[in-house]
């Protein structure tokens, strides 16, 4: 099943990288790489639902106890929010039964099946051969007395996990662990998601008044020049807090500025001070309650804001595949942060985000998800078309020029990517229809 979902190829508009690349690189180049700072690890929590409270149970500041909610040892505990987490979160066709942003699982195993047969393709046509010539090269150089043998014979092992000189040399990178590395983040990534349905057990809040707190919270981002991991881990503190804790509508945004606050602890060499938090909010909530919310979120989440790897980590990963292109990189942050604000992408893991904006943008771009796309990504085209069919679905939306990731975007230090973006999902509607209708007339089996 090699069919393009999102639109034929055909339909493509020409000359779409020559048209991003009439904005200046150097003017969003500091900004493009400011990701590269922080660590690539992410951070963020592993859920749970040992322990459920309230953002606040005192009821003379404002919070309510919910009537299907019981008091245990002085804790406010969610039966139906813990069995929910649980279950959800058993395997990733329990994440999405209605297969939103994931395959049918017949089709995934089709997928599954073809994305290892085009890994084994890969590593015997490209990775072994450019090892092998690498090697006979550093052979010559050891001979030369240029070269030790037992660097030779170390970096001949990494050749073959595709790795190039460069990143080898680079301590910083650790590549020689790159396997164990990315072995972790698939178990922490799974470790580390939301409840999907939260919001069946929330009283006062709904999921459009999530996507007014998400897009502040990109607001405050931006403002306060924060790097791009404390957004995403903010973001999943929240929604992996709210799966276990009933929350007023009066708490939500305390919920989101003492996420950004314990996001930026985390990740920022100068975190704002619980005094600029403050002024945030613009006073609505005072010091002492971000404090005590901090200690709410982090109890709850039992102090583990270290495992969330998010979508960044994996782009990096990917971005290999066609060489760090400046292009498709900018605007798959930018198709990325989109599905920031649609809760349905709460089903998907960072990897298959990533692996998503990063096709998305190569589609939007011209380009080919080829070998090497699916060798650095770990998932095949058929596996990225229904996220990528969320997101054009959002960029449609008649106010998506309202919310502030399409404002962020549409500047020239982000080559302006939400206008290039939207305008590209205007041209190409028709043949995403017709695309979303045969995909959606495959039989079952």
């Amino acid at each position: 099943m090699d069919v393009d979902r999102t639109a034929p190829s055909s339909s493509a508009p020409v000359g779409a990288s020559a048209r991003m690349a009439e904005i200046e690189d150097e003017e969003m180049s500091d900004d493009i790489d400011s990701d590269y700072h922080s660590s690539g690890e992410g951070s963020s929590n592993e859920q749970s639902s040992k322990t459920d409270h309230e953002m606040d149970s005192d009821d003379s500041e404002g919070a309510e106890l919910d009537a299907d909610e019981k008091e245990v040892d002085g804790e406010t505990l969610l039966d139906d929010a813990a069995s929910m987490a649980d279950s959800d979160l058993a395997s990733p066709h329990a994440l999405d039964p209605d297969c939103l942003v994931t395959l049918p699982p017949h089709l995934e195993l089709d997928a599954q099946e073809k994305r290892r047969a085009i890994i084994e393709r890969y590593e015997q046509s490209v990775i072994v051969p450019n090892a092998q010539k690498a090697a006979d090269e550093r052979n010559l150089m050891v001979q030369q007395g240029e070269l030790s043998a037992d660097l030779a014979a170390h970096d001949d092992e990494l050749a073959l996990m595709g790795l190039d000189p460069e990143e080898v040399r680079d301590t910083s990178m650790v590549a020689e662990y790159s396997r164990e590395i990315f072995a972790y983040m698939s178990r922490c990534e799974r470790e580390t998601m939301a409840n999907p349905n939260y919001m069946a057990f929330q009283g006062e809040i709904e999921w459009h008044m999530r996507a007014t707190l998400v897009d502040w919270l990109l607001q405050v981002h931006m403002r306060y020049h924060m790097l791009p991991e404390t957004l995403w881990i903010a973001i999943n503190v929240v929604d992996r807090f709210l799966s276990v804790r009933v929350v007023s509508l009066a708490k939500l945004q305390l919920v989101g500025v003492t996420a950004m606050f314990v996001a930026a602890k985390y990740e920022e060499i100068l975190a704002p001070s619980v005094k600029e938090f403050v002024h945030m909010t613009e006073n609505g909530y005072s010091r002492d309650e971000i404090l005590k919310g901090e200690r709410i979120i982090l109890s709850t989440l039992d102090f583990n804001v270290s495992a969330y790897c998010s979508p960044y980590s994996w782009v990096r990963r990917i971005s290999k595949a066609d060489d760090y292109d400046i292009q498709t990189r900018t605007l798959s942050k930018f198709l990325m942060e989109v599905t920031l604000l649609d809760h349905r992408f709460l089903r998907a893991r960072p990897s298959l985000i990533a692996a998503v904006g990063m096709f998305l943008a190569k589609k939007m771009l011209s380009g080919d998800w080829d070998d090497a796309f699916v060798y650095y990504s770990g998932f095949v085209e058929e596996q990225l078309v229904p996220g990528a069919n969320l997101i054009l679905e959002k960029l449609l939306d008649e106010t998506f020029a309202d919310h502030f990731v399409s404002r962020k975007y549409a500047s020239k230090k982000f080559l302006k990517a939400s206008v290039f973006a939207r305008d590209w999902a205007i041209r190409n509607q028709a043949a995403m229809i017709a695309a979303a209708e045969e995909y959606a007339s495959v039989p079952s089996q």
